[in-house]
């Protein structure tokens, strides 16, 4: 029996297809090859481990041609990171597409949700992708450069989302103060990239956790499991993150 859940996210999921414009057939034999060598690179990596895989190896496991690699990717740790791009662009992407009533907190919950419990090979791969960065530290720099892009689009679509102008005033006015903080809602106010900012940081924190358990390649936790860590980040934010000292002894 499918979890109510993930029925809903198919739903989603097929609605999104079946609006989704039809791409002519180069297009499709550019995206056909670029997943090939994702795939390739990925696959590649998890075997031998990111260090001990070459470009070439890559082109070759993926049947590509050695210079058509360097058409879609830099360097075998953007193929690699690959999935984890797409993944972060379409959290982003969800994100924007939630309903308007839902707080930025909980817009962002659920498209986490949305995104984790998909089931498509490149979801997967980018669940993959996120367990191989956790023993390939030359793969942190790429994800790091994954994370920036991301963090300002999420800081771009939480603006719009609370009403927020785009261009900040020098110094926020005083008529934007109240009990001697800024407003949030102002114009020029800080929170959206601070806001996108936490948020991508307690995800990290929280994905890191849930995937720690699982004992094999094949294995990933309940989506419901990363859903009841995700809230208790929620709540922290919720409570505030400030809190007063204790004195020692």
């Amino acid at each position: 029996m499918s979890h109510p859940a993930s029925a809903a996210v198919n739903t989603r999921t097929a609605k999104a297809d079946a609006s989704a414009p039809v791409t002519g057939r180069r297009e499709r034999k550019k995206q056909a090859t670029r997943a090939a060598l994702r795939q390739a690179a990925l696959r590649l990596s998890v075997r031998h481990g990111v260090e001990n895989v070459t470009v070439e190896q890559i082109a070759e496991e993926a049947d590509i041609a050695l210079r058509t690699f360097f058409n879609y990717f830099s360097s075998k740790e953007e193929a690699v990171m690959a999935s984890t791009a797409a993944a972060a662009e379409a959290l982003v992407t969800e994100f924007r597409n939630r309903p308007r009533t839902e707080s930025v907190l909980r817009a962002f919950r659920e498209a986490v949700l949305v995104i984790m419990d998909r089931s498509d090979t490149l979801s997967r791969d980018h669940i993959e992708a996120l367990r191989l960065i956790r023993k390939a530290p030359s793969l942190v720099p790429r994800q790091m450069a994954v994370l920036a892009a991301q963090e300002k689009a999420l800081a771009e679509a939480i603006a719009e989302r609370v009403g927020l102008h785009r261009d900040p005033p020098a110094a926020p006015p005083a008529s934007d103060r109240v009990d001697g903080r800024v407003d949030g809602r102002a114009a020029g106010s800080v929170y959206p990239a601070v806001c996108a900012a936490a948020l991508l940081a307690a995800l990290r924190v929280v994905t890191d956790q849930w995937l720690e358990p699982a004992a094999g390649p094949d294995r990933t936790p309940p989506t419901d499991v990363l859903g009841q860590r995700f809230d208790m980040a929620i709540a922290e934010f919720g409570a505030g993150l400030d809190r007063p000292g204790t004195a020692n002894g």
